[in-house]
């Protein structure tokens, strides 16, 4: 009996052992999931073309993943697709100093600019120092990052449309970012003014949330972040994550969330690069996101 009882404890402790190293070992892996997806209306020049995205990086503390962030980035530089997307949480715990993290968060970045990438992104509700939805927003910090971003030609959407060009096209297509949702700067009404209810359009945000604010057939590719995809998840289930116990919002991990929000809307989750709390991922590796876009 109690060496059955030794030989289990053994394997167990030896299994949470293998696990927790792997946990520490994931998040220097780096997942490219390629998707395809129809935008009706989606002007001619634009098939075929893809969009990247990434998603929290959060620079900050010490255990952070920004050497996968750069290298997620040099990925997408030899993708070269028609424009980038970064759906917030640049930085993660800034203060005192918040400065060399935006520094972090910017060089990251530069490369998709300096190689001619036209790169766009919302902030999250790290940019603006919030742990928790209860935390106060700190506008100053987030005007600092978003003022660094645009000086280094990152295009920051706050609740409002812009239009994406192709170098050989004079067809557009729009894109409509949302604020943060957690520090209360979240308008879908005020992103979508201006967009035509014909206008092809991709969506994006930071919390996968605010999705459910969109009107039917408004978000035909929506995409989004900050869940980290559970960060820790059961193999093969990646909807099963402790997301489920300490997550208080009814957020969608990662992928695409099938039969969530209004009809003719789509939206795909980024587990983003970096992580909360613990620096570990487990059955949750980093991820570019690249899609190929469709027209119907």
């Amino acid at each position: 009996m109690w060496k059955t009882v030794k030989k289990s404890l053994l394997i167990t402790t030896g299994l949470v052992a293998v696990l927790g190293i792997w946990g520490l070992i994931e998040p220097k892996t780096l997942n490219l999931d390629e998707e395809a997806e129809q935008i009706p209306g989606l002007p001619a020049d634009w098939q075929g073309r893809k969009i990247g995205q990434l998603s929290d990086f959060q620079v900050g503390p010490w255990w952070d993943n920004a050497g996968t962030a750069h290298r997620a980035v040099d990925r997408l530089v030899e993708e070269a697709p028609a424009a980038v997307l970064i759906s917030g949480d640049f930085v993660y715990h800034a203060e005192p100093d918040p400065q060399p993290k935006i520094e972090e968060a910017v060089s990251i970045v530069l490369p998709l600019v300096e190689a001619g990438i036209p790169t766009y992104a919302v902030l999250g509700n790290h940019d603006y120092g919030m742990s928790g939805k209860e935390a106060t927003p700190q506008t100053e910090l987030a005007s600092e990052l978003a003022i660094a971003l645009e000086d280094a030609g990152v295009v920051i959407l706050e609740n409002e449309s812009t239009e994406m060009s192709l170098p050989d096209s004079e067809q557009t297509l729009s894109l409509v970012g949302v604020g943060s949702r957690w520090a209360n700067q979240a308008d879908v009404s005020k992103a979508l003014q201006g967009v035509s209810s014909d206008q092809a359009r991709i969506t994006m945000m930071h919390n996968p949330d605010t999705y459910e604010q969109f009107p039917a057939s408004s978000a035909p590719l929506a995409v989004a972040g900050h869940t980290h995809g559970g960060q820790l998840r059961v193999p093969g289930l990646p909807q099963t994550s402790w997301l489920q116990f300490v997550q208080k919002d009814e957020v969608y991990a990662d992928g695409w969330a099938k039969g969530y929000g209004e009809p003719g809307n789509n939206l795909y989750v980024n587990p983003g690069i970096g992580m909360s709390i613990i620096p570990i991922r487990l059955f949750c590796p980093p991820e570019v996101t690249i899609f190929t876009l469709e027209g119907e």
